[in-house]
């Protein structure tokens, strides 16, 4: 059986530990990652972190440059079980919903739509406007996911990677991929 393999971008937006985060539970999931980093995402992570960008990179299984369109990840045919953009700037949005792809994250998501595999958008950006929302309802109404970068509460975290962990197990839910990063909503009253 194959392994569970997905794509990562982490585009220039607030929340970059959403992302690398995210690298790291895959990673302890046996989960192989194909990232790609824009270079605000990078800058980021040294603004917001105190990581630097090779410390994030080195989480994942490949690394692409975001402008080698010859990169596998520029053909449909790439064979990964869905893509996560994480955080997902407005700017990033905005390419993807108008299928303006001048660089590798943006042709990545692109071909992600045009094979039906499932996309999720992690937006961190607030308020937003209408042009915004409308550029989400584009890619909702295309097949992408929108998560926004909202924990929820009632696992009561105890900290900031608690919040953190609840985003990112929100991503690996709609992927299918098993995870024990929250407690979910009265788990035990299933049992």
């Amino acid at each position: 059986m194959a392994k569970t393999r997905i794509i990562v971008a982490l585009s220039g937006a607030s929340g970059i530990v959403y992302g690398s985060r995210l690298l790291e539970a895959a990673r302890e999931l046996g989960v192989e990652t194909d990232l790609i980093m824009t270079d605000l995402a990078a800058r980021m992570v040294e603004i917001e972190t105190s990581l630097d960008p090779d410390q994030v990179t080195a989480l994942a299984t490949r690394v692409h440059d975001n402008f080698d369109f010859t990169s596998p990840l520029a053909s449909g045919s790439a064979r990964h079980q869905g893509m996560i953009v994480i955080p997902c700037s407005m700017k990033t949005v905005a390419g993807i919903a108008c299928g303006f792809s001048d660089n590798l994250l943006l042709r990545a998501a692109d071909c992600t739509l045009k094979e039906h595999r499932p996309l999720v958008l992690v937006p961190r950006e607030t308020p937003l406007s209408a042009i915004h929302l409308r550029n989400m309802l584009v890619l909702a109404e295309a097949g992408a996911v929108i998560l926004p970068a909202c924990p929820g509460f009632y696992h009561r975290p105890q900290n900031i990677q608690g919040l953190v962990d609840h985003v990112v197990g929100k991503v690996f839910d709609i992927l299918a991929i098993d995870h024990q990063l929250y407690n979910r909503w009265r788990e035990g009253d299933m049992s």
